[in-house]
């Protein structure tokens, strides 16, 4: 047995100790070397095929129909990455699968980022450790549109468990950082793109958790200056007491940062590239996003409208203006304390960066959009799989005798002396 199949072997009884027998931990082992092996297909007909003890009936009993549980296999894998990767921020994303048909679980038409477009996909909530020379896909959820919630023929056909309903893909991120919680894992920062940013509920569920974050916003999101003051209006003293209010109507970001011009933004670079160090030119402020009131502010005014002072939370601006631009290009919001360094925030902004570089080596490396089956446990256990195969390339290449410090590609380790 050579080097990677013995190092491979003991990730697998490691990772799989939650798999009670012995010859499904088997068909893991298998599995794993089938994605790594080079390969345009990661279905499992074309691994069968490329594998030398391949067993198509066998691997498709093991993904499909065999009852281990993928949860457990990813909490140890969680638990044995995120020491391993020292991440400085967990990232929030989705990533889609074209399909054709509407027999596949969750597949619906809706919009595919895979695509660029609305098309027919399954969409994929993920958390993931990430630093600036390594990450990883902590857990995930597959997001069920609304039209899957009261189909029983496609829920009963495709073993959707009866609890699984239809949420929203910001409301599955905080189940997910939920459910890591439990297994003693919180982030140290988390950043998400405007999709999630956007959401002021989603920030205030984050605020509540204790979860520091950085998170991509539209230039549409208006905003109040940090001095700003709300004030009550003239109580006649009939009636439900008006609540403060600001007088000055909110601006929004693209406004607000344009309005201080390209002079008052200070160039940082945040990391080196492939083609040498990455810079442009940022601006932070202390903001009250305004718009709609997050639901914990609402229902605090609700309950107790005297006590409502109308203050809106306190966050940080970060505003990127590149060099050549006519006008900034990119915003987000942070509720980090005050005083974070400026190219700290920008450090953190930019690690979003990793999480696409994980989904485009689970995809184009490891198969993950290659799985046929339509079933809900047949997915979850295929990405598990996808997940599990990753951890160990990325273990490979924080090896201290890794052959470089940079991450090599998947194909360094998908020879087929890996079988």
């Amino acid at each position: 047995m050579n080097r990677a199949r013995a190092k491979l072997a003991l990730f697998v009884a490691d990772v799989f100790a939650s798999v009670p027998r012995k010859d499904q931990r088997a068909k893991g082992d298998c599995y794993l070397r089938g994605l790594m092996l080079d390969g345009r297909r990661k279905s499992i007909q074309a691994m069968a095929e490329r594998l030398p003890d391949g067993n198509e009936q066998n691997l498709q009993q093991f993904v499909n129909q065999s009852t281990w549980d993928p949860v457990l296999v990813r909490r140890r894998i969680a638990e044995r990455m995120v020491p391993q990767i020292g991440p400085d921020a967990w990232a929030v994303d989705d990533v889609s699968f074209p399909k054709d048909g509407k027999m596949s679980v969750a597949v619906a038409p809706q919009y595919c980022g895979a695509l660029g477009k609305q098309a027919n996909c399954q969409v994929a909530v993920s958390v993931h450790a990430v630093s600036d020379t390594a990450s990883c896909p902590l857990q995930w959820r597959l997001f069920v549109p609304q039209e899957w919630a009261d189909d029983a023929v496609r829920r009963r056909k495709t073993g959707v468990p009866e609890e699984i309903g239809h949420r929203e893909k910001w409301r599955l991120a905080l189940d997910t950082l939920d459910e890591l919680a439990g297994w003693g894992l919180v982030p140290p920062v988390l950043v998400a793109d405007a999709g999630y940013g956007q959401n002021a509920d989603f920030r205030d569920g984050l605020e509540r958790r204790s979860i520091g974050y950085v998170v991509a916003v539209r230039s549409d999101v208006t905003v109040h200056p940090h001095d700003a003051v709300p004030t009550a209006p003239p109580w006649s003293g009939n009636g439900r007491k008006p609540q403060p209010r600001y007088r000055d109507k909110p601006s929004s970001v693209a406004a607000l940062a344009a309005g201080h011009g390209r002079q008052a933004f200070t160039e940082v670079t945040w990391r080196a590239g492939s083609r040498g160090p990455m810079h442009s030119h940022f601006l932070s402020l202390r903001v009250r996003p305004a718009g709609t009131k997050s639901r914990r502010l609402a229902q605090a005014a609700a309950a107790d409208p005297d006590s409502w002072d109308g203050v809106l939370p306190e966050v940080t601006l970060l505003v990127e203006w590149p060099a050549g631009a006519e006008a900034p290009t990119g915003y987000w919001l942070s509720n980090l304390p005050a005083d974070t360094p400026l190219a700290e925030l920008v450090r953190l902004a930019k690690i979003r960066w990793r999480i696409e570089h994980d989904y485009r080596e689970l995809k184009h490396g490891l198969g993950l959009d290659h799985f046929e089956g339509r079933s809900w446990m047949g997915w979850h256990h295929h990405v598990t799989l996808v997940t599990a195969a990753h951890a160990f390339l990325t273990e490979q290449r924080l090896a201290p005798k890794a052959d470089t410090a940079d991450s090599p590609s998947t194909r360094s380790w998908t020879s087929s002396k890996t079988c």
